[in-house]
């Protein structure tokens, strides 16, 4: 099933299948950003993929789809992989990276911070999102990887589109790098989910990250030469919703018929620019 979407300057084309099926009858290097997040075999409940494989299986399959991403990605294009772990089994991420490092240069690691706390004037503050865990031994989880992949390391990059001002204004006439009041915001991104009163029906999907995250990557790499982005996990769309709010061609693969059904819905709502896609 294919859906091709129109949503202001954008091209939305959505398709349910298995990207091992659909990525080979895409032209080689047509693919300037890749924004995913596969399934980690953590043994969450999807609704059609078996995320309880073993070891060896999942990571030749990670291999199988890595090398067909790489194929089609284009020589200076970006690869931003979405992975994570949990606390009782914490090399998954590491060994996923090893098996990229066969298709891939590792050229950033990004630490996407779903919640953190930090002391302010003698306060704590606590913002985001976790999941508690009940155990003595493991520290909640609140940080996920992006590997930022690319083939040879050398993709330059629009670090001040994602850049954050300067606490102390005088820096801004110090450095020459300053420019228009901005810096590097560095590889530790916080990106909180949205509030939803329902998982259900606000967020119907057991594995997703915000749109929001996909539209910070897409716009380090360059939304003036992202022509055409790839999520070969769509998912319920999240990396679709970024691109269709940047103005971003895209294409989005999703082997399930309920979640893909539900990205298609998503899309089709998106009528004005949200927070997350501003410049």
């Amino acid at each position: 099933m294919r859906e091709l979407l129109r949503t202001g300057r954008a091209t939305i084309e959505l398709v349910q299948g298995d990207c091992l099926e659909v990525l080979p009858t895409l032209p080689e290097g047509s693919i300037d950003v890749v924004v995913t997040s596969p399934p980690y075999n953590l043994g969450i409940d999807y609704a059609s993929y078996d995320d309880r494989q073993s070891r060896e299986q999942y990571l030749e399959w990670t291999r199988r789809w890595t090398k067909a991403v790489a194929r089609v990605l284009a020589p200076k294009g970006s690869f931003f992989l979405n992975v994570a772990g949990k606390p009782s089994d914490p090399w998954g991420p590491l060994e996923v990276a090893q098996v990229c490092r066969e298709s891939f240069t590792l050229q950033n690691t990004i630490y996407w911070v779903k919640s953190i706390a930090v002391e302010v004037d003698e306060a704590t503050l606590s913002v985001g999102h976790y999941k508690p865990i009940n155990s003595r031994r493991y520290l909640n989880d609140c940080v996920e990887l992006v590997l930022h992949l690319t083939h040879e390391g050398k993709v330059e990059l629009d670090r001040l589109a994602i850049g954050v001002e300067y606490a102390d204004k005088s820096n801004v006439t110090r450095w020459r790098s300053a420019g228009a009041d901005r810096h590097c915001r560095g590889n530790a991104w916080f990106v909180p989910y949205s509030t939803i009163q329902s998982r259900d029906k606000d967020r119907p999907h057991p594995a997703s990250y915000p749109p929001a995250l996909a539209a910070q990557a897409i716009r380090l790499h360059g939304v003036e030469r992202a022509q055409r982005t790839l999520d070969p996990f769509s998912g319920i769309g999240s990396t679709a919703l970024a691109c269709a709010e940047l103005g971003v061609d895209h294409l989005g693969i999703e082997l399930d018929a309920l979640y893909h059904a539900e990205a298609v819905r998503r899309v089709r709502g998106v009528t004005s620019p949200s927070l997350f896609a501003r410049r």
